[in-house]
C-alpha cells in the first residue's frame, strides 16, 4: 500500500470529496483506486474562518509501482510503513517455571510498568508486578475520598496505584518522541484491544478519558495474569539488597517487601512514577546513581471552555469535529525563564493531586467527551539544578515539598487549594470573591494571594507571560479568570541514570524506566520506554 500525507479538505467536507480529492492528488484514472482508509486525521485551525482537515491516508491502487515512480520525488508519496510490533525475543517453553530462573519484577503499575509488564509477559517471562497502591477500582474510591471528604490516604491516591498517575489525567496519547520502531503504534494497539476507542489509532492528537482508562487497565491487567503473570498490590518496596563483587561490580539481588518478605530478584524494572520519593531515598542511601534533573513549578489556570473553542476556531467554535480545543504556549522572559502550558485539559477539571499528608498539589483530567465546563492546563516556570536546587541529588524533592507545604497552609490546611483571580495577581492583591469563572477544584478553592507559595521568580515570569498569552489567546488574560496553586509534579526532579544497555549506571539487573527514572513525560512515551526496557532486560535473559 501507499501513505499519502498532508491532503487537505474543508471541515464540512463529504466522504466523496475525500475520495475526489485523493485520486485528483494521485492522479489516478477511473478504477485505478482498489481502497483506502485514514492513517491519521488532524486539523489546520491557523484560519479561524477556514479551518481544514489535514489527511495522512493508506492507498491500494492497481499500479502501486507506476504511482510511486510518478512521484518519486514526493516526499508526501511514499510506501506504507510496516508499524507492526516484533518480539526481540521469547522464553523457551517452560522457563518461568524452571526454579533456576528468577522471573523478572516490575516495580509500579503505571504506563510503563503496565506496558513493560504486558510484554514481558507476551514473551513468556511471567513477571511479577509489585504496586504499592491498590487495584484501580479500590484506588478511584480513595481518590474520590480526597476529592469529596479531604481524606487522603497516602498510599492510594492520584499519584498511587494501578494505573499510575495517567488514570487520573485527559488520557493525552501523543508524543514528540522519536519513534523509528513504532512502538507507539504497539502502545494504542494494545490499548484498543483494552477498550479504548478505536480513533486513537487515527486522530492527530488523540485521548482517552479517566473512566475509560480505568477499564482499560483493568483488561490489560487481566491479559497479563492469563499470560502468567503476577501481581502484588498493596506492597511498598522498602529496601534493595545489592551486592558488590571482588571487582567492584554493584549487582541486584532482591527486594525488602512492605510485607516483611524478602523477594530474591536480580532482574528489576524500576517503573515507580514521579512521586515515589521514599524510594528515590533509598535508592540513594543504597548508592544507586541518582542524579538531579530540570522540571518545572506554578499553577493550574482555568478558563470556560468556551472562552477557548472561540478563541481558537472563531466560527466553527463548537463543530462536533474538532471538538473542545485546546492550546499550547510558550514564553521567553526578561529574567531568562520559560513560561509554558503544560497537561492542557480541554472540557475537563482540576483536581487534588498530592501524595503526602499537609501538602496541595493540583493536576488536571478529562473524561473522553471533554464535555465539562472549564478547559484547565498548568502554567509552569521551568527552573534546574544549576540555579535553582544545587548541592545534592535530592534538592529538587525538598523544593518540591516546601512549596506543597506552603500551599496546604495558604489553602486553609484542609486540603483546598490556594487561588487568585487573574486580574488580582497582575494587580499584586489577593482575590476575595469570584467573578464569571468557577473553579472546578475540589475539596474546594480558598482564594488568597498566591505570592504566598510560589518562588519570586515564578510569580515575576507569569506575570510578565500573561498579557503575551492574552495577545495569543484572546480572552486568555481575562482579569476573572482563575488560577489555584500549586503545580509542581510536572515530571520527576531526579533521574535514576542508566546506561546503553537500560541498566543502572552502577547497580547491574535493576532497570531504570520512565516517567520517575526521568526518561519520559507523559503517558504515551512513559509506555513506549517501557516496552523499551523490557526488551532490553529479555535479551538479558533470553538473548535473540
Amino acid at each position: 500500500m501507499l501513505r499519502l500525507t498532508d491532503l487537505t479538505l474543508p471541515l464540512d467536507h463529504t466522504p466523496a470529496d475525500l475520495e475526489r480529492a485523493l485520486c485528483e492528488r494521485l492522479e489516478l484514472a477511473p478504477g485505478d483506486l482498489e481502497r483506502f482508509t485514514v492513517a491519521r486525521r488532524g486539523n489546520d485551525a491557523r484560519r479561524k474562518t477556514a479551518i481544514k482537515l489535514v489527511y495522512s491516508l493508506d492507498v491500494a491502487v492497481r499500479d502501486e509501482a507506476g504511482v510511486l515512480a510518478r512521484f518519486a520525488d514526493d516526499p508526501h508519496v511514499r510506501p506504507t510503513p510496516d508499524t507492526s510490533y516484533k518480539f526481540v525475543t521469547h522464553a523457551p517453553e517452560g522457563w518461568a517455571e524452571n526454579p533456576a530462573n528468577e522471573r523478572p519484577v516490575v516495580i509500579g503499575a503505571g504506563p510503563c510498568g503496565l506496558l513493560a509488564a504486558l510484554v514481558l509477559a507476551q514473551m513468556g517471562f511471567k513477571p511479577i508486578i509489585i504496586e504499592r497502591g491498590k487495584a484501580v477500582r479500590e484506588r478511584t474510591k480513595d481518590t474520590w475520598g480526597l476529592w469529596r471528604r479531604s481524606v487522603l490516604n497516602p498510599e492510594s491516591n492520584v499519584q498511587f496505584g494501578e494505573g499510575g498517575a495517567g488514570t487520573f489525567s485527559d488520557g493525552k496519547l501523543y508524543s514528540r518522541i522519536k519513534d523509528p520502531r513504532h512502538l507507539g503504534r504497539k502502545v494504542l494497539t494494545e490499548f484498543v484491544k483494552a477498550g479504548a476507542p478505536d480513533d486513537i489509532l487515527t486522530e492527530a492528537h488523540p485521548h482517552i478519558g479517566t473512566f475509560r482508562l480505568v477499564t482499560m487497565v483493568m483488561s490489560m491487567r487481566e491479559t497479563i495474569e492469563k499470560l502468567g503473570g503476577e501481581y502484588r498490590f498493596g506492597t511498598r518496596v522498602d529496601d534493595f539488597e545489592v551486592e558488590e563483587g571482588a571487582d567492584g561490580t554493584r549487582r541486584l539481588k532482591g527486594l525488602h517487601l512492605s510485607t516483611g518478605e524478602f523477594l530474591p530478584a536480580s532482574h528489576v524494572i524500576m517503573a515507580v512514577g514521579h512521586s515515589a520519593r521514599d524510594t528515590f531515598q533509598v535508592l540513594y542511601d543504597r548508592g544507586v546513581h541518582v542524579e538531579a534533573k530540570p522540571f518545572a513549578i506554578g499553577v493550574r489556570i482555568e478558563h470556560p471552555q468556551s472562552w477557548i473553542d472561540k478563541a481558537r476556531y472563531g466560527p466553527n467554535a463548537g463543530n462536533k469535529i474538532l471538538g473542545a480545543a485546546a492550546y499550547s504556549l510558550s514564553h521567553k522572559c526578561s529574567n531568562g525563564r520559560v513560561v509554558y502550558s503544560f497537561c492542557m485539559c480541554p472540557g475537563g477539571r482540576v483536581v487534588a493531586a498530592t501524595s503526602e499528608e499537609g501538602r496541595v498539589v493540583t493536576n488536571g483530567m478529562s473524561q473522553y467527551s471533554r464535555a465539562e465546563f472549564n478547559a484547565n492546563s498548568g502554567l509552569v516556570v521551568d527552573i534546574n539544578p544549576e540555579r535553582d536546587y544545587p548541592g545534592h541529588p535530592l534538592a529538587g524533592v525538598a523544593l518540591q515539598r516546601k512549596f506543597e507545604e506552603l500551599a496546604f497552609k495558604a489553602g486553609g490546611s484542609n486540603y483546598k487549594a490556594p487561588g487568585q483571580k487573574l486580574g488580582d495577581f497582575l494587580a499584586e492583591q489577593p482575590s476575595t470573591e469570584f467573578g464569571e469563572v468557577t473553579p472546578s477544584y475540589q475539596p474546594g478553592v480558598h482564594l488568597t494571594d498566591l505570592k504566598q507559595c510560589l518562588p519570586d521568580f515564578v510569580i515575576d515570569a507569569i506575570r510578565e507571560a500573561l498579557p503575551v498569552f492574552g495577545r495569543q489567546v484572546p480572552g486568555y488574560d481575562h482579569p476573572d479568570v482563575v488560577m489555584t496553586g500549586v503545580e509542581t509534579r510536572t515530571s520527576s526532579p531526579v533521574r535514576i541514570t542508566r546506561g546503553r544497555d537500560f541498566q543502572s549506571l552502577n547497580t547491574r539487573g535493576l532497570y531504570p524506566a520512565g516517567e520517575g527514572a526521568g526518561y519520559a513525560g507523559g503517558i504515551l512515551s512513559a509506555a513506549v520506554d517501557g516496552i523499551r526496557v523490557a526488551e532490553a532486560l529479555a535479551l538479558e535473559l533470553v538473548p535473540a
